[in-house]
């Protein structure tokens, strides 16, 4: 069996019960360069297997036939496999020759939300403004309807050197549909080492500088301010 491991932010703390008894159980743990390092300090003992960005293909088709052979494989993701993770590739490319368990892990936009406040406590929507897989086209489309029909919007990959300006165009998309004072927020390096969040407005985010590590959340019409947190109502009633 192969199964595929979300492993939350990075830190153990972050990773679930489930996810943590996977990975001691397996023989062998493949994943991304960075992912691998991070995990090798908590399993030291197992063997490991990575590559690098834009391998994911190779990856997991090595995953596949490690598993294929009876080792016991993990193959694992930040965050949840299935969300922007490697999940669908590994059904795409084994089709019925393994069986597959995919095991979730918390996503950047739970974990992160968590370090702002409570910024989805209504209804959300999860958009990336990588363009390596989606024609930017399609990510503006997106983001405009998602602004357009009030729902509060958690950005993965809001920014990169040959991206640099995405987070930008993002912002003025969103801002056609929403105010410049709509409150916003974002989380970098979340669970791990120089953790930084922060809380501003739409019109300040668009000159903010993220990374690929930042996990950005811009509000909904009714999202505001309590304590120096991002808080989207639910719509309960009170005193």
């Amino acid at each position: 069996m192969l199964k595929i491991v979300g492993f939350g932010s990075g830190s153990k703390e972050n990773m679930t019960l489930e996810a943590v008894r996977a990975i001691q159980d397996s023989e062998l743990v493949v994943g991304f360069r960075t992912y691998v390092e991070l995990l090798k300090q908590y399993f030291p003992d197992k063997q490991y297997y990575s590559t690098n960005m834009m391998q994911e293909r190779e990856r997991c088709q090595y995953a596949i036939d490690r598993a294929k052979e009876g080792k016991e494989t993990v193959l694992v993701c930040s965050g949840d496999s299935g969300v922007y993770g490697m999940a669908s590739l590994v059904y795409e490319l084994a089709e019925e020759s393994v069986q597959i368990q995919v095991i979730s892990g918390v996503t950047a936009a739970n974990s992160g939300a968590a370090c702002l406040g409570a910024p989805l406590s209504h209804d959300f929507a999860v958009i990336s403004l990588s363009d390596c897989m989606t024609p930017w086209e399609l990510i503006e489309k997106r983001l405009l309807a998602a602004a357009e029909a009030d729902l509060v919007i958690c950005l993965y990959n809001p920014s990169s050197r040959r991206r640099a300006g995405y987070l930008k165009k993002a912002c003025e998309i969103v801002e056609k549909a929403q105010s410049p004072d709509t409150v916003c927020g974002y989380v970098k390096n979340i669970g791990r080492d120089g953790q930084e969040t922060g809380v501003l407005s739409l019109k300040e985010l668009a000159e903010f500088e993220a990374d690929m590590f930042t996990t950005v959340y811009i509000g909904n019409s009714r999202t505001k301010v309590i304590g120096g947190k991002m808080v989207t109502p639910r719509g309960y009633q009170v005193r």
